[in-house]
């Protein structure tokens, strides 16, 4: 029998050991966690019953923080409930179901992105034939198209990830279940899988971002064409906070994948993905409603409806 079956439960490490600090971690994921929830299903409310909304752009950020919003519940949620219990332990099934849905909530997030920029490129490069190339066909396309690139990167990982066996340790030095804590205390010859992980994850990066790059490139050029200030200044407006948001995400990516030193990487490690994980999700709906006067007006629209409705 392989020893990696002997591994029933795993025990995370967490963030830190001071009492103090982590009453105040517990306030602030459960602020942020719910803040989170609040703004992204908002957004995703508003898109889908808004008829000023259906467009295929709002199709996108309805995808998108449907993403978000599920991506911070794989792993918030199950933190909090660790802390607030002082049980730090969790399943071999569990983790690795974390490690799933993790990974592909985050790999499925950045081909959206991608298809968000395809999108706006659309729009203002070619705003004639926008309807006839950005329709509900290829919309539904491209976002199976970002569900089945992420399910391609974790199928293989996972698969290979399940084979691993842990002899020495079950302690994982994270608050989450993740590859690469995972990858540290394994027993198995684990050159093959890093690489692979590796190659996913430049492949990814590098694929969606020579589609943002590109899209960008042309729509900058458009835009500086334009004849008058007015057109260029709304034209930047509809793609300011897509261009916010792309640079957070691939800015945390970054930073994970760029580690100073082992030590230093694993604790950068932890505070980004605290980051990616909490902050993010709420700062992103943010972005979107405040910067956007076609949300906002949509928003006090149901709020009116909510209030006459609540009189009657």
């Amino acid at each position: 029998m392989k020893n990696h079956t002997v591994i029933t439960v795993f025990l995370f490490r967490g963030l830190t050991d001071d009492p103090q600090l982590q009453g105040l971690l517990v306030i602030f994921l459960f602020l942020t966690y719910m803040l989170s929830v609040t703004g992204n299903l908002t957004i995703i409310t508003l898109t889908w019953v808004d008829p000023h909304l259906k467009t295929p752009m709002y199709f996108f950020l309805r995808n998108y923080s449907f993403l978000e919003l599920s991506y911070t519940t794989a792993c918030v949620p199950r933190f909090l409930n660790h802390m607030l219990t002082g049980d730090y332990t969790v399943t071999y099934n569990g983790c690795f179901t974390q490690l799933f849905f993790g990974i592909l909530f985050g790999a499925s997030e950045f081909y959206l992105l991608a298809a968000m920029s395809y999108d706006r490129y659309v729009a203002i490069c070619q705003p004639l034939h926008y309807a006839a190339i950005i329709n509900n066909k290829v919309c539904n396309q491209l976002l199976l198209g970002c569900w089945l690139s992420g399910l391609l990167i974790i199928v293989p990982i996972l698969g290979m990830s399940l084979e691993l066996e842990f002899c020495d340790s079950n302690i994982i030095d994270h608050f989450v279940c993740d590859i690469s804590p995972l990858l540290e205390i394994t027993c198995s010859d684990t050159q093959f899988l890093e690489r692979m992980i590796l190659a996913f994850a430049v492949l990814t990066l590098i694929i969606t971002l020579v589609l943002v790059v590109l899209s960008y490139a042309y729509i900058v050029r458009t835009i500086l064409r334009f004849p008058s200030t007015e057109q260029r200044r709304k034209a930047f407006s509809t793609c300011s906070s897509h261009m916010i948001v792309l640079s957070m995400t691939y800015g945390t990516c970054i930073f994970i994948y760029i580690k100073p030193s082992e030590k230093e990487g694993v604790a950068l490690n932890k505070v980004v993905t605290l980051l990616e994980t909490s902050v993010a999700p709420v700062i992103n709906p943010f972005i979107y409603t405040l910067r956007n006067k076609q949300v906002i007006q949509a928003f006090r629209d149901t709020l009116k409806k909510i209030i006459l409705i609540s009189k009657l």
